[in-house]
C-alpha cells in the first residue's frame, strides 16, 4: 500500500469497508404487461412495496416463507433481539483477501489495483449488491429553478427550511432536468440548494450533503460552500417508487430486474450529476468537493464517493449494513433487515 497516492488510499479504504460482503411479501402482485413488437411502451405500473417484492422474489424463485428475518434492535424480550455482546459480534474472523484476485494473484502494484482488483470487485457490487447503472441512462441538463416552481419529489428539497447561516451567504436554487423523451409519463427533476459564503474571495470547497442542512452554519463560518440535494427528487425511498423516478424512468415505469440498481445507487448517480453541475460554477473548487450523509444517506455517500473518485473527502454518520458496518459481523443491523419489505429497495433485486 505504501506506492498508492492518497487518493488511491482513499478509494480503496472505501471500497474495504464496503467490500467485505456475505453473499447470499404477503400481497398478491401483479405481473408486468407483455411488450409486442412495434407497439407503444405500456403506462408505468402502480405497484405497492409488496408487491414489488413479491415479484422480485418471484424472479430469483425464493419463497417469501424462506426469507430470513433480521435482529429487532426494540425489543429485549424478542427472540430475535439484536446481538449486543461484543464476544459474540464476530462469528466469522476469517474475513475474504482483498488484495488478491479472482485469479490468485496477489496485488502489489497501483496498477494491479485499479486495472484488476477494483474493476473485480465493482463487478461484484454491481451484480449483487448496489445494481448496475443502466449504460444508456439519461442526460441531465441543468438550470436555475423558475421562482414560481413548488417543490416536489419528496424528501428534503426546496420546500426545506434550512437553517440560518450565520454569515452573509448567496442561495442558488437549481434543476436537473433528466431527458424523458423515452418516457415522458414519468418526470424527474434533481433538486440541488447551493450556499455560498458571500464574501468569497474565490473558488471555495463545497460540501454535498443528502438531506440534510444542520451542518451549514459550520461550513459556511469557515469559508466553505455547502450544497443540499434532494434525494426523493432523484428516487423515492420506497418500494413502490420503483416503477416511478430515475429507475423507473431508465425501465419505462416497468418492475426492475434483479441487477437494476436500487435507491441506493441511484442517490449516488444523483451525486455524481450535481457534481457535474458544480464543476461548471466558477464559484466552486470542484476538486474540493466532500459527500455527506446520515444513515441511509450516510450509506448512500459512500456509495457516491466509491463509485465516483471526484469526491474529494466524505463525511458518513450511522452508515449501518449496506454502509461501513462488517455484513460478517453480528451487531446491529443485517442483511436479514435490509432485505425486508422497508429496505430492499435500497439494494439490487438480486441482493434478496
Amino acid at each position: 500500500m505504501s506506492t498508492l497516492h492518497p487518493g488511491q488510499v482513499r478509494q480503496f479504504t472505501l471500497f474495504v469497508f464496503a467490500a467485505l460482503l456475505l453473499h447470499a411479501g404477503t400481497a398478491t402482485a401483479q405481473q408486468p404487461p407483455e411488450k409486442k413488437p412495434g407497439a407503444e411502451p405500456p403506462a408505468p405500473m402502480t405497484l405497492t412495496a409488496q408487491q414489488d417484492r413479491q415479484l422480485m422474489l418471484d424472479q430469483l424463485k425464493i419463497p417469501a416463507s424462506q426469507m430470513r428475518q433480521g435482529p429487532n434492535g426494540m425489543n429485549p424480550q424478542a427472540p430475535n433481539y439484536q446481538n449486543i455482546d461484543e464476544a459474540k459480534a464476530n462469528p466469522w474472523p476469517d474475513l475474504p483477501e482483498m488484495m488478491v484476485t479472482k485469479g490468485r494473484q496477489p496485488v502489489t502494484t497501483p496498477e494491479q489495483w485499479w486495472k484488476v482488483r477494483r474493476p473485480e470487485i465493482v463487478e461484484y457490487f454491481d451484480a449483487e449488491v448496489y445494481g448496475r447503472v443502466p449504460k444508456d441512462v439519461p442526460k441531465v441538463t441543468w438550470e436555475t429553478a423558475p421562482a414560481e416552481e413548488k417543490p416536489d419529489g419528496g424528501g428534503r428539497g426546496f420546500g426545506f427550511r434550512l437553517p440560518d447561516p450565520g454569515v452573509p451567504a448567496v442561495t442558488k436554487r437549481l434543476v436537473g432536468r433528466v431527458d424523458n423523451s423515452a418516457c415522458p409519463a414519468i418526470k424527474v427533476d434533481i433538486r440541488l440548494t447551493l450556499i455560498l459564503p458571500a464574501d468569497a474571495k474565490g473558488p471555495v470547497p463545497v460540501m454535498m450533503d443528502f438531506g440534510g442542512g444542520g451542518g451549514m452554519p459550520k461550513y459556511l463560518a469557515k469559508g466553505w460552500g455547502y450544497a443540499l440535494l434532494n434525494p426523493g427528487s432523484i428516487q423515492a425511498d420506497n418500494g413502490a417508487g420503483l416503477t416511478r423516478g430515475i429507475i423507473g424512468l431508465c425501465n419505462k415505469g416497468q418492475p426492475r430486474r434483479p441487477d437494476d440498481w436500487g435507491a441506493l445507487r441511484a442517490w449516488a448517480w444523483g451525486a455524481s450529476r450535481a457534481l457535474d453541475y458544480l464543476e461548471t460554477d466558477k464559484a466552486v473548487d470542484a476538486k474540493r468537493v466532500g459527500i455527506s450523509g446520515l444513515s441511509r444517506y450516510g450509506k448512500a455517500a459512500l456509495v457516491a464517493m466509491a463509485y465516483e473518485p471526484l469526491f474529494a473527502i466524505g463525511l458518513i454518520g450511522s452508515s449501518g449494513g449496506g454502509g461501513a458496518k462488517l455484513y460478517r459481523r453480528n451487531w446491529g443491523e443485517q442483511v436479514e433487515n435490509l432485505c425486508s419489505s422497508g429496505g430492499y429497495h435500497w439494494m439490487a433485486g438480486s441482493f434478496l
